[in-house]
């Protein structure tokens, strides 16, 4: 049965072309074991071809995972707001105030002069005062204590003719002090509101950390008798926020025209008041 099956088995290629010769030689074991070892490496080369793909793909995610958390923020700036008019209340009618009392005049001292008729038998009367005391006050008929009122009065000094002349001293204008009150107001080329477009567009709003809300300062700066700006200020209560408004003030490069008195350049204090909304 054994030489039945053995005769009957088909012999391969390979075995045709080695047969009689030395198959202990590489040629024929590299040729009986090709197939497998394609396969072997055909599968080796997908499964590394994988790998490679897929490892930038698993770097990219797991950076994500240890990735912080990032806060978006949403910086919405809103009009920059001038400064507000102050409204004076009106007064309420109030009823008039009662009128004064009416000035008592002081009364007048009187020294009694009276002249006795001659009688037989004369009554006891009062001797006239001395010309001296009656030139002191008035006289009358009855005697009556009160201030001193002399009868006689030296007339009123004539009035004057003479023309009195005023002349107005103005004050020297100053090339050094700061002025806050001025006869030409420092104007920016444009108007003040292209200067808050340039400061609302410069202004770093990164810096923020966006939920401050709204938040609101007062800048002061000094414009110069060139035009220039110095000593700029700003007094809000957030520090960040008043570190940028300087920085973004200090950016704008465009000279203002420069405050007047008497038709002489000044330096002149600007105050800018600034609002901004971050949500």
């Amino acid at each position: 049965m054994a030489e039945e099956n053995t005769y009957n088995t088909t012999p391969t290629l390979d075995e045709i072309v080695f047969e009689n010769r030395n198959k202990a030689y590489g040629a024929y074991d590299l040729r009986t074991n090709y197939r497998s070892m394609l396969t072997k490496a055909f599968i080796l080369g997908t499964l590394l071809f994988c790998i490679a793909a897929i490892t930038p793909f698993v770097i990219m995610k797991i950076k994500q995972m240890q990735a912080k958390e990032t806060t978006e923020v949403n910086a919405n700036l809103i009009d920059i707001l001038p400064e507000q008019e102050q409204i004076i209340e009106q007064p309420k009618d109030e009823p008039p105030p009662p009128p004064p009392p009416p000035k008592e005049e002081p009364k007048i001292e009187v020294i009694q002069n009276v002249v006795p008729e001659p009688v037989k038998a004369p009554k006891i009367e009062t001797p006239p005062p001395p010309i001296s005391e009656q030139l002191k006050t008035t006289t009358g008929v009855v005697a009556q204590e009160g201030v001193k009122a002399p009868a006689y009065q030296p007339p009123p000094p004539p009035p004057s003719t003479g023309k009195v002349q005023t002349v107005e001293v103005k004050p020297q204008v100053s090339e050094t002090q700061v002025y806050t009150e001025v006869e030409q107001l420092a104007e920016f080329p444009g108007g003040i509101n292209k200067f808050r477009a340039s400061v609302g567009n410069n202004f770093d709003t990164g810096v923020m950390d966006g939920d401050e809300g709204t938040v609101k300062t007062t800048i002061t700066f000094v414009v110069e008798r060139d035009g220039s700006i110095t000593d700029v200020k700003a007094d809000g209560s957030n520090k960040t926020f008043n570190a940028e408004a300087i920085r973004t003030v200090k950016s704008v490069k465009n000279k203002w025209s420069p405050a007047k008195i008497d038709g002489k350049p000044v330096r002149y204090r600007y105050r800018l008041p600034l609002t901004m909304q971050f949500e």
